[in-house]
């Protein structure tokens, strides 16, 4: 079996003519297409139902308020478009899994199956780091800012001035899924260290060195993707530390061993035989 497996790699590595490159390519895109279109259909049937599920937590907060639910828009044709993107917004989430199956099936026949058996972590930890993101976000960010930002309200009565809240269907739409998608793609963060780490170009011995910048590019990166509040902010650059921290012993895990450690390795070996 241990010789077949060179075979297998030669065959692997042969060149596929362009024009074959190209009929692959179109076919991966075709399906990814179809899937996605499915999805969003799926997705702009159960449109309403999608949105209410994402403004949950600010129903949640108002109502604790004691303030009734509320969304409005003002104009005719924003309601629509706001379920359009609700659906686009669904069937990205939906047909996540197929394109990147065939993202996979596309390049793997150019690799190795040592590189395979070495890619598979990654793609299977990639879209649960994602999730993992959004969840964060959903769950724990929203209510807390939204609850947060409504205090600001004065509603009290006999007050000079009222406070209202008056959200926008499409503008809360908007800052909902800018958030999950910041959440969820900065949690890729190890993810793409490790790669980094597995083909030698960066160290987890320069991680540690450069520490305390990457601990000020969080937050920098934090107050770009997430609204200007110290509350929002924060919840996305403590978890962004958290797994820059988790990506230093990844990386530790997976970099390619130097030529001290090596022969360290091969007299520990030597002395245990011994």
């Amino acid at each position: 079996m241990d010789e077949a497996e060179p075979v297998t790699d030669e065959i692997n590595d042969k060149e596929m003519p362009l024009l074959d490159h190209l009929a692959e390519l179109r076919r991966r895109l075709m399906w990814s297409a179809i899937a996605f279109v499915i999805a969003f259909f799926l997705c702009y049937h159960f449109a309403p139902q999608i949105y209410d599920f994402l403004a949950a937590p600010l129903a949640n907060a108002l109502e604790a308020r004691g303030q009734k639910p509320q969304l409005i828009y003002t104009a005719l044709y924003e309601a629509f478009f706001t379920y359009i993107k609700v659906a686009m917004f669904g069937a990205a989430f939906i047909s996540f899994p197929v394109i990147a199956s065939q993202l996979w099936l596309f390049i793997a026949p150019g690799l190795y199956r040592k590189e395979k058996r070495a890619m598979l972590p990654f793609l299977v930890v990639t879209p649960i780091l994602f999730f993992a993101g959004g969840a964060l976000a959903y769950y724990v960010i929203f209510p807390t800012a939204w609850k947060f930002f409504l205090s600001f309200q004065n509603t009290a009565p006999g007050s000079d001035i009222q406070i209202d809240l008056m959200a926008k269907v499409s503008d809360y739409l908007n800052l909902v899924m800018k958030l999950i998608f910041a959440f969820g793609l900065s949690f890729e963060l190890p993810v793409l260290l490790t790669l980094l780490g597995k083909v030698g170009i960066i160290t987890s011995a320069g991680l540690k060195k450069y520490r305390r910048y990457a601990y000020v590019g969080c937050f920098i990166v934090a107050a770009v993707l997430t609204p200007p509040d110290v509350l929002t902010q924060s919840g996305l650059a403590i978890p962004l530390i958290i797994l820059y921290e988790i990506s230093v012993f990844s990386v530790k895990m997976v970099e390619p061993k130097t030529a001290d450690e090596t022969s360290v390795a091969d007299t520990t070996e030597d002395k245990t035989d011994a």
